[in-house]
């Protein structure tokens, strides 16, 4: 879509954006409406057009973001020809608030982990953050929890208060990015937010923290990205996010209630459980080589390590950031699985990934499809396993009295097109802690001036 188009199309959300006062935790000094055009609209740099195309992509191609608070980064994937997402860059994280796990209320400095949908009017040139845009928190599963609070933003400036923020030159980089995929005709962005890079390793380490089961239903999720490296189809029922499926026989998702039968591309669905049950494998291996359990405490969020050694102004609550996290080590209630349990767990882990490896293999020869080339070049995200992974419960999880969420229905045996994603999305406002929590809309409002 030409650049004339595009500026034209941002400019009537610009019109939009800017009506609500600031107010809050992620409120600053608003700047010129001339600054604020320069800023919405740069072009991206010639750095950024060679690394696109260099993976294969372009401009106005999709994008997707995924972010990770323990690490305290910022990543940004773009869609290739062929349909999958590339990996683009990685932004370090000048500033998260709150602690590890969800966010449940207004005020809670939280993070919001979860699966979030960001749309053209979510974004924000008039920011009083140099640039922002929504998040959509809260999402349909956020809100049958009964979550509140809004205006969890992504924004300029390195202060927090439930927001994600990134340095100005960053943000601006973002931004632009997120701009010209909407003016390519992308209509929603999908957001993945997670608390930490989903490893074994960080699973085995935090299997005993109270927000485990949380973490582990956000997992099926991100695997599902990790095996098809396409936008996650992404529903709620039974209070329980499903992913890459769609009602069978007509029926439809109750978010409260129970999940109807359920149809998938059986292929994908095999894949991802093989790597499930490989993570799992694995996880069973660091904890048989005592590997020990923790929960991560911070003061008050983190900051990525590159802005250790620099001086950033604005930054919020330094002195939080100085004590930096600590974690804290958490004892087994009740008898602790024996190594030959997590041996014979890893053994019973590594022969379901086999089988379901080879359904997958047997399915994709049988559609005369060729292992895709996995575009992803980073090892940052990728998890231990080769292979991808699931939806079954891990078989040693019953030895550390994990309360394990109620599976969805199983799966109808028949592979059809996944449904397109239901999720819904809040009208974007003000800053974390600025407005009171507004009521759940399915399309979004214009975002005000976080």
């Amino acid at each position: 879509m030409p650049f004339h188009f595009a500026r034209g199309k941002f400019a009537a959300f610009a019109l939009c954006a800017g009506f609500l006062a600031a107010l809050g935790g992620c409120v600053g000094e608003d700047d010129s409406t001339d600054l604020v055009v320069d800023r919405a609209y740069a072009p991206l740099s010639p750095q950024m057009l060679a690394l696109m195309q260099a993976k294969g992509t372009s401009p106005q191609a999709p994008v997707l973001f995924r972010t990770y608070k323990k690490e305290a980064e910022f990543e940004v994937w773009k869609m290739r020809s062929d349909g999958r997402y590339v990996y683009l860059k990685t932004y370090p994280m000048c500033r998260w608030s709150g602690q590890l796990g969800p966010k449940k209320k207004q005020g809670d400095r939280q993070v919001p982990e979860g699966f979030y949908a960001i749309y053209p009017a979510q974004m924000n040139p008039h920011s009083n953050y140099y640039l922002s845009f929504n998040v959509g928190y809260p999402n349909l599963y956020d809100r049958v929890h009964g979550y509140s609070g809004d205006s969890i933003m992504v924004h300029g400036i390195c202060s927090s208060a439930g927001c994600f923020s990134m340095t100005n030159p960053e943000i601006g980089e973002i931004y632009s990015i997120a701009r010209e995929a909407f003016a390519g005709g992308q209509p929603e962005i999908q957001m993945q937010s997670m608390p930490f890079h989903m490893t074994a390793e960080n699973f085995a380490k935090y299997r005993l923290d109270p927000n485990i089961d949380f973490w582990r239903e956000l997992k099926k999720g991100t695997d599902n990205f990790e095996v098809t490296k396409q936008e996650v189809a992404v529903n709620v029922c039974d209070m329980h996010y499903v992913f890459n499926a769609k009602p069978a026989m007509g029926q439809s998702f109750d978010p409260s209630g129970p999940c109807p039968s359920l149809q998938r591309d059986e292929m994908v669905h095999d894949e991802v459980v093989a790597k499930e049950a490989r993570d799992d494998a694995r996880i069973a291996e660091l904890v048989a080589g005592g590997l020990p359990a923790v929960h991560t405490v911070y003061a008050d969020g983190g900051q990525n390590p590159t802005f250790r050694t620099q001086k950033i102004e604005d930054v919020s609550r330094p002195e939080a950031l100085a004590q930096g996290p600590v974690d804290v080590a958490i004892k087994h209630h009740g008898r602790a699985p024996t190594a030959a349990q997590l041996k014979a767990a890893r053994a019973k882990d590594l022969a379901a990934a086999t089988v379901a490896e080879k359904k997958a293999a047997a399915l994709r020869l049988a559609r005369g499809e060729t292992e895709p080339v996995d575009p992803q070049p980073t090892g940052a995200t990728a998890t231990t396993a080769p292979k991808p992974a699931a939806t079954k419960p891990l078989p040693f999880t019953n030895f550390f009295g994990f309360n394990k969420p109620a599976a969805p229905p199983a799966p109808v045996a028949q592979a059809v097109p996944v449904a397109a994603t239901a999720q819904t999305t809040p009208a974007p406002a003000q800053p974390e802690s600025a407005a009171p929590a507004a009521s759940a809309q399915t399309s979004p409002a214009p975002a005000a001036n976080p």
